[in-house]
């Protein structure tokens, strides 16, 4: 192995302790961070990331309730919900566990959310601001993926970049985060024709596509960084979308699956809490304030 191996607890560690510095200081002003999870039906599924974030957010200083709904629940039902909770002062994150029963849409729910409390990044809003490299709170992995690069020795202007996968909450988010920072990229899917060819010309390569082994170390760039996002269940075991063996014989930098982007990913979810929460204060403060 020649790539150095990117520690992502490590960095997800620093994220921690930042966040819950200024958790502290929003709470010594009357504001404690304050997240609630909506689940719906058997949460056998989601149990594990539930679990996780639980815990990163006790380590954060971020308080987090987990509230369960049965199947039966209808969307007009969950929307009230959300909708109670977009008015609760008390409450300033909302994460909507996937995944879903059937007959209840994500995106129906991502909508609902308010804007100031899309701390997963999920709302079109949220989305949409990203386009205009206005990032307040972006999709989690997608910024999380992008911090990481961020952390090594290159510079982001002028860099070359490879994103294979274009889907609405990863892979399109960071082309745009990346060219956001000055970077030159290119965006594959499964239309694309020969990948190999645009990810051997990248100093730095994202993968998110949900398939094992897809990216191997003759289809990339002596060199170059891989962040690998994708999460898979192969033989008992979790791998990326990377054949980890061969790209790290050729990459200079690699993601570990697991330890490299997940944890940085639910960091990034707890720093949007606190980003959330300081942003409903200033804007409660400046609505109710009395102008003398």
């Amino acid at each position: 192995m020649t790539a150095t191996l990117i520690d992502g607890k490590a960095i997800a560690e620093r994220m921690r302790n930042e966040t819950k510095a200024e958790a502290a200081t929003l709470a010594a002003a009357g504001w404690a961070p304050r997240l609630v999870s909506v689940s719906v039906g058997d949460v056998a599924a989601a149990e594990l990331y539930v679990r996780n974030q639980q815990k990163q957010a006790d380590a954060a200083g971020v308080a987090f309730e987990a509230r369960n709904y049965p199947e039966s629940t209808s969307l007009e039902q969950l929307i009230g919900v959300l909708q109670g909770l977009n008015a609760d002062p008390r409450v300033n994150g909302i994460i909507i566990q996937r995944p879903l029963p059937a007959h209840i849409p994500v995106k129906a729910l991502q909508k609902i959310v308010h804007p100031l409390k899309d701390v997963e990044g999920m709302h079109p809003s949220s989305i949409g601001n990203i386009v205009y490299n206005d990032l307040v709170l972006g999709p989690c992995t997608a910024v999380a993926a992008v911090e990481i690069l961020k952390t090594l020795p290159l510079q982001m202007e002028g860099l070359n970049v490879c994103v294979i996968g274009h889907s609405e909450i990863v892979g399109k988010p960071i082309a745009f985060l990346m060219m956001g920072l000055g970077a030159t990229v290119t965006v594959c899917h499964h239309m694309t024709r020969q990948v190999a060819v645009h990810s051997r010309a990248a100093d730095a390569v994202f993968v998110a596509v949900g398939k094992p082994g897809l990216v191997r170390g003759e289809m990339l760039k002596p060199g170059a960084a891989l962040i690998d996002i994708g999460i898979n269940r192969v033989e008992g075991k979790t791998v990326g979308d990377a054949d980890f063996a061969s790209c790290a014989e050729v990459a200079g930098w690699i993601t570990p699956v697991p330890g490299g982007v997940g944890p940085v990913t639910v960091a990034t979810l707890m720093n949007n809490a606190v980003l959330a929460t300081r942003m409903q204060m200033d804007h409660y403060r400046a609505a109710f304030t009395a102008v003398g």
